[in-house]
């Protein structure tokens, strides 16, 4: 028998169609997370972790790559941004990203995204194994000497991490030759191979590396001491005043999805979330690896955000780090 197809007829199937299409529920096909910085890192480390958790709230998979490079990591931000908001496309990133508008990255607030922070760890400054440095103070003194001669690494320009080394560098009155990576793991290998004769990174990021002895810690640069394998890391406040004027920055580690992305994708996500976020094996993890657990998404992480945002911004601003005057992007300050 022959088939006929009137107008009408096409249209109804059309419909059809698309009734059924918009019937499957989000998630029905896997998900993909695009961490912004390097592999090993505290982004993609902890980005893998809750990740594998979420999975197991979720019907599809999670599947997280690395997408490097540009300024304060814009070029996975701007991958993702170029995906469809549908919320199959997550962003993995940290507070080191909401620099990227300032240092001309690209040209967004940050409030871009609808985040999700796991946590963070906080940093300190630490030397090769066989450094003659043996504390802060040597270390500073051997800058001021020699200013812009010791190479110094600490991610990318931008990050937290530059950050920190810019605050060392303001409040000590040192000057250190900054050296960019792609990442914190880049940035400690290098240290490690003799590259940089410092590094600014993560307490999380560098321990392996402190307990195998491979760097040696030298100051924390928050206000308190740490207690790390055995022994006592002292605070670099104890050893200088006025550094509470530049510190301490705290990091904001987890991932993203597009704020226009829809109401039922965002609740989706951050029901997994939460979840994750409770379970004891993210306590676990959180402990062995030196982080403190966040837990905050949508409006609780947006204010977060902001406030990094704003306080990031006009640093790099007054230390005459930045390309763009934060003030032409509505940017408030803190």
């Amino acid at each position: 028998m022959k088939r006929t197809f009137t107008a009408l007829g096409v249209a109804a199937l059309l419909a059809a169609s698309a009734t059924a299409a918009s019937a499957q529920e989000y998630p029905y096909r896997d998900i993909t997370t695009a961490v912004v910085w390097g592999a090993g890192g505290g982004t993609d480390s902890i980005n893998r972790m809750i990740m594998a958790e979420m999975e197991k709230h979720l019907p599809v998979g999670i599947s997280v790559i690395n997408q490097t490079g540009g300024v304060a990591g814009s070029n996975g931000m701007t991958y993702v941004m170029n995906q469809p908001d549908d919320g199959y496309t997550l962003v993995g990133l940290s507070e080191s990203n909401v620099t990227a508008a300032v240092q001309g990255g690209w040209d967004k607030r940050f409030n871009y995204w609808h985040p999700f922070i796991v946590g963070g760890s906080p940093d300190l400054i630490s030397v090769p194994a066989n450094s003659p440095h043996n504390s802060l103070e040597e270390l500073v003194a051997a800058a001021k000497a020699a200013p812009d001669t010791i190479p110094a690494a600490a991610s990318g320009s931008g990050s937290i991490h530059h950050l920190n080394l810019l605050a060392i560098e303001n409040g000590t009155g040192a000057k250190f030759k900054f050296v960019p990576y792609k990442g914190s793991a880049p940035g400690q290998e290098a240290a490690v191979a003799g590259e940089v004769e410092l590094v600014v990174t993560s307490l999380a990021e560098q321990a392996p590396l402190i307990a195998g002895g491979q760097l040696k810690p030298l100051a924390m640069l928050t206000p308190e001491d740490a207690e790390f394998n055995g022994k006592t890391i002292k605070s670099a406040f104890s050893m200088y005043d006025g550094l509470d004027k530049y510190l301490p920055l705290k990091q904001a580690i987890g991932f993203a999805v597009h704020s226009s992305a829809p109401d039922d994708v965002k609740a989706k996500l951050t029901a997994a979330f939460d979840k994750a976020i409770a379970s004891d094996v993210v306590a676990e993890w959180a402990a062995a690896n030196n982080y403190d657990i966040g837990g905050q998404s949508g409006a609780d992480a947006t204010a977060i955000f902001d406030k990094l945002e704003s306080t990031f911004a006009w640093t790099l601003w007054e230390l005459g780090a930045a390309k763009v005057d934060p003030s032409t992007l509505s940017i408030p300050k803190p």
